[in-house]
């Protein structure tokens, strides 16, 4: 990849390439930056210099607890340039699970903000590790710190050779070591180039904005590969800030965002404001959005949502960037993208045959043409075992349940350890979400199954109240009555639990395995309420 960012230098070296938006009062540039293309290579080599002369190089491994502060990228760059594997850090860590990442990706280096060394040096010295790691502060980067114990590897690096290792946030489990070559960013950041419609990317013509951690796939393997091989601008704010994002967006003269699923509905929440159409954005890409949601966000703020389905291991592999009807009953994703082979395969043989087209069955990934995983992850670092659950039959098995709709789009249903299985009849969580979504009432909700000692199991519908509402049993009743028209019996709420808040990833990705560990204590919480007594079929007219 850095090859690649030394052609934009060389034809675009004026061009912007990082932005930070002012934030007054922020401990690091108040003011805002922006470096260009030729700025960030005069900066990445004085951190490649510094680097050699500690004797870091090809075949090392670097961590970087950064946050997403513009440095990062530096660092980045230098690591690329060398033939380090980057190992970012989600500054959230404490030392057990800091120590865990060192430990799995065998790192030589930790480079840290100094606000996070307390934290990464009780971590880096653990006894767990089978030898203290060096930490450094990026504060003071001189090239004065150890050198590392192995010696780096002779062969120049390429296109296999390992930019970074990301570890998934790990919704149950232990987050799993994802290794992430040089060809993968290249395809990552090709495949999305070429996506074109309402995702259209100009070269040399894009500023985006991009909230999400730098630990995360999306920015880290995908969107600044994107940009960085269309010689376009990538701003960095340091999180999510709902009260600036237009006046930021504005400021930055941001031209695209990239969303979480959180986003929307908290950026709808807030009272009107002029600023909020005074921007120059012409799309968002992100996911985890409703069909009601991507409505009123272009209707409201005049930009489109294009949702996308993708994962670590496999990047962004679907996307909804055709200007087709947004249908309200349903999550599409989208399109195949190029070079991306999909099927919907059965989920009750071990074949991987294909669905009957409009069934629900498993979305396989995998790349087109004769070497399937090329392009993809290069495999769970210490974990062969998980890697021969998920890559079988020459597919990657992500887990999601989807369907094909009649127009060519996929529809996403659930996550396959999320189905509910109620007397016999497997029920989508996420379609009672929707279904429930927009109703009076709900700010936030998950859906998750709860066990029942004659049905198996029963939909529990955990919802967090909107603003101005009680927690209590008239607006359960309430909820339980508006869902009435929007699902069969089977699948409305057998349970509603009122909580605080849901628990959520760093990434924002929602924990349900937390909710689903205290069902007991739900029940028992005084704002849990028994509905199944009011679940029952439809009366049928008489004809």
């Amino acid at each position: 990849m850095y090859e690649a960012f030394l052609e934009t230098v060389r034809n675009k070296p004026d061009s912007a390439c990082i932005c930070v938006p002012a934030a007054p009062g922020r401990d690091y540039l108040p003011d805002g930056v922006e470096w260009s293309y030729g700025e960030v290579e005069a900066s990445v080599a004085r951190l490649m210099e510094l680097y050699r002369r500690a004797g870091y190089g090809h075949g090392h491994v670097v961590a970087l607890m950064m946050a997403n502060r513009p440095e990062f990228m530096l660092h980045w760059f230098a690591h690329n340039a060398l033939g380090i594997c980057t190992v970012p850090i989600n500054p959230d860590y404490r030392a057990p699970e800091i120590t865990f990442i060192l430990k799995r990706s065998g790192t030589d280096l930790l480079v840290s903000l100094p606000e996070y060394l307390d934290v990464t040096t009780q971590a880096a010295s653990s006894a767990e590790l089978p030898h203290p790691v060096p930490v450094v502060s990026s504060a003071n980067f001189d090239g004065s710190f150890d050198k590392p114990r192995k010696a780096m590897e002779t062969a120049p690096p390429g296109r296999d050779t390992l930019s970074g290792i990301l570890f998934t946030s790990g919704t149950s489990g232990l987050p799993k070591a994802c290794m992430l070559t040089n060809e993968y960013m290249f395809f990552a950041g090709e495949r999305y180039n070429a996506t074109g419609g309402l995702m259209t990317i100009q070269d040399g013509q894009e500023r985006l904005y991009n909230p999400l951690p730098l630990f995360y796939s999306n920015s880290f393997g995908i969107s600044n590969a994107a940009m960085i091989l269309t010689g376009n601008c990538m701003i960095f704010p340091d999180r999510f800030h709902p009260k600036s994002w237009w006046k930021e967006l504005a400021q930055t003269r941001a031209t695209m965002i990239h969303y979480l699923g959180i986003i929307p509905p908290v950026l709808l929440s807030l009272p009107h404001d002029p600023a909020e159409r005074e921007h120059q954005v012409r799309f968002g890409v992100g996911a985890g959005t409703t069909p009601l949601q991507r409505r009123q966000f272009h209707e409201r703020f005049g930009l489109r949502l294009v949702e996308v389905w993708g994962m670590t291991e496999v990047g962004i592999c679907i996307i909804e960037h055709k200007d087709a009807e947004v249908l309200d009953d349903v999550r599409t994703i989208g399109w195949p993208l190029h070079e991306t082979e999909v099927r919907v395969a059965n989920v009750n043989n071990d074949n991987d045959e294909e669905a009957p087209r409009g069934e629900v069955g498993e979305l396989l990934i995998r790349r087109a043409g004769p070497d399937p995983r090329k392009g993809l992850f290069g495999g769970y670092l210490g974990d062969e075992e998980t890697m021969k659950t998920v890559w079988r039959n020459d597919w990657f098995h992500t887990g999601d349940l989807v369907r094909w709709n009649d127009d060519g789009r996929l529809v996403f249903v659930d996550r396959l350890k999320d189905m509910i299985r109620r007397s016999g009849q497997n029920i989508a969580a996420a379609e009672v979400e929707v279904g429930l979504f927009g109703l009076e009432g709900i700010g936030e909700v998950a859906v998750i199954a709860a066990p029942d000692e004659l049905r198996d199991e029963e939909v529990m519908a955990c919802i967090v109240p909107a603003a101005g509402y009680e927690p209590n049993s008239d607006l359960a009743h309430k909820i339980f009555a508006g869902a009435v028209d929007r699902l069969a019996y089977f699948k409305l709420p057998g349970w509603i639990a009122f909580v605080d808040e849901l628990p959520r990833t760093s990434t924002e990705k929602l924990r349900k395995s937390e909710l689903s560990k205290k069902i007991d204590e739900l029940r028992s919480s005084g704002k849990c309420f028994d509905l199944r007594g009011l679940k029952k079929p439809a009366k049928k007219s008489a004809a």
